[in-house]
């Protein structure tokens, strides 16, 4: 049988979806969603330079406001009515300057809800805090990069849908729910919670029974010390809080994430040394451990895959530079107790262009075997303040400018017998 020439099947699929969009528009959307709406326009407005809110107009229907997806009441499909499923506050590009005012605890109302999205600006005042009771359906809540303050609504842990939620860029405060790191939020994979400054409390021992993927609780104000990670954890950021404690038994067998591709400790108060279970992680690509009070050598087995980077300054590691490092891309041991000569395959791997990136300044470091060959362009090397003339300028040439001293570590120093005891920084 002949098929139907494409100009005949385009009309009609376009008179199809034509009318489903007027059967939706002749529909009537839900009264509870409509106030809360109503609500919504109230205590929103747009910041200079942006124009989201023109489309919100009563010669409208509210389902085709910008933002705003409606789909049947599953509840109640004989009364036609419409849900709000979507909502999108914004637009997300790089010229849009975002709203302002509040969110209206109404908003809890559009119980159809799947997403809440809200893109960054100036939004302020508290999340209200039954949304989590209300929007029992929630699979994305995004509120990030706004002026939010109080705490995170307890509401929000436990909700069975919620897939993804990401708070970051707010100004909260108070103790983070600790069903969000538990199997009480049993879809929960990702969790953005950075950048707040405010937010505290402890990570539960019980965190490893989650099923979170991506967890960002970065600069803010947590405590306590590190239990297992979850084993389906990929990215996993506690920087700059005030947690404190040993790494061990917390990345060994049988809880090892096995994949953990980014990790980062930096700037807290951890101790003890680094166990060598860190740098067994088969699909770590980034180790960011700088910033603690971590001692002793490092033990560093076979990487199983190159590193992008690993960061291990400003701590007061001792011992010599471990030869498995040189398949780091981006190496940090800088301000510490290192001792010995840099390894030559180290060395090398700076000098083939490999590693681009090699801080090992202020430390007790004797010697760096620098193979007879121009550094490359594209490499950063700064061994300056160790106890060893540099091999040639450029050994410093990549040093920060506020790195400090860039002379050779006072020979007083490099003669004592247990360098650690003059200490790492110099």
């Amino acid at each position: 049988m002949a098929q139907p020439p494409i100009l005949v099947i385009l009309p009609a699929l376009l008179l199809g979806s034509q009318a489903a969009w007027s059967a939706q528009q002749a529909a009537t959307l839900h009264e509870r969603d409509a106030a809360a709406l109503r609500d919504v326009r109230a205590g929103l407005r747009d910041l200079p330079g942006s124009r989201f809110f023109d489309s919100w107009d009563d010669a409208r229907s509210p389902c085709a406001y910008a933002g705003v997806v409606c789909a049947p009441d599953e509840d109640d499909r004989a009364s036609g009515a419409l849900r709000i499923s979507v909502l999108t506050l914004g637009t997300g590009l790089a010229d849009f300057p975002g709203l302002a005012g509040t969110l209206p605890a109404s908003l809890a109302s559009l119980s159809a809800l799947t997403d809440l999205v809200l893109y960054p600006g100036s939004v302020s005042g508290a999340i209200p805090a039954d949304i989590g009771s209300g929007l029992r359906r929630l699979r994305l809540l995004s509120l990030s990069g706004n002026q939010f303050t109080g705490p995170v609504p307890e509401s929000l842990a436990g909700l069975p849908d919620l897939h993804t939620l990401d708070l970051g860029n707010n100004h909260l405060e108070g103790a983070i729910p600790t069903g969000l790191l538990l199997p009480s939020s049993p879809s929960l994979k990702v969790l953005i919670l950075a950048n707040n400054g405010g937010l505290s409390g402890e990570i539960p021992a019980l965190f490893s029974s989650s099923q979170l993927f991506h967890v960002d609780l970065s600069r803010n104000a947590i405590t306590g010390t590190l239990p297992p990670l979850p084993p389906t954890i990929r990215y996993f950021s506690v920087a700059a809080n005030e947690m404190q404690g040993s790494l061990d038994g917390v990345f060994g067998d049988p809880s090892a994430p096995a994949d953990l591709a980014f990790l980062d400790l930096s700037m807290n108060n951890f101790s003890g040394s680094i166990p060598p279970d860190v740098f067994a992680l088969p699909s770590a690509s980034s180790l960011l451990l700088s910033r603690n009070n971590f001692t002793g050598p490092l033990t560093v087995p076979a990487a199983p895959l190159p590193w992008a980077v690993v960061d291990v300054s400003h701590n007061g590691i001792s011992g010599e530079v471990p030869e498995a490092l040189a398949v780091a891309g981006s190496l940090y041991v800088n301000n510490n107790r290192m001792s010995g000569e840099v390894p030559r395959a180290v060395a090398s791997s700076v000098f083939a262009g490999r590693m681009t990136t090699l801080y090992a300044q202020h430390n007790f470091l004797t010697g760096f075997p620098a193979p007879p060959l121009p550094l490359p362009d594209s490499a950063a090397l700064c061994l300056s303040y160790n106890c060893m003339e540099l091999p040639s300028a450029s050994a410093a040439d990549g040093c920060p400018t506020i790195g400090g001293p860039l002379e050779a570590r006072p020979a007083e120093q490099c003669r004592s017998t247990d360098v650690g005891s003059s200490g790492g920084d110099g």
